[in-house]
């Protein structure tokens, strides 16, 4: 099935504790039907010391959020599902909100 959701991607949480925020997305992990999204869902990891970070202690990173609890924002910057239209001989994401190609 093809991604609905890429790297790069601008979206707004829907759901859950971030609902109402915005960033990009990081990193996609379809398997999982996760992604990890810029400065959302940040969790606290204590990590033990070693050579690549010497000092260790508390770190805050973002954690995955799921599939499900996100949607595209569009052109307009409103929340939208995604759909999928031939054009010529490539297969685009469109908005469903606006009609517009999503590029990416």
């Amino acid at each position: 099935m093809a991604a609905k959701i890429k790297k790069g991607d601008r979206v707004v949480v829907i759901t859950g504790k971030e609902k109402g925020r915005e960033g990009r997305v990081l990193k996609v992990m379809p398997k999982e039907q996760r992604l990890v999204v810029e400065g959302l869902n940040i969790v606290q990891r204590h990590t033990r010391a070693s050579q690549a970070d010497p000092q260790g202690g508390i770190k805050n990173k973002e954690a995955a959020i799921h599939v499900s609890n996100v949607a595209i924002v569009d052109s307009n910057g409103k929340p939208t599902r995604v759909g999928f239209r031939v054009d010529g001989d490539k297969k685009v994401r469109v908005a469903k909100t606006t009609g517009e190609v999503i590029n990416g």
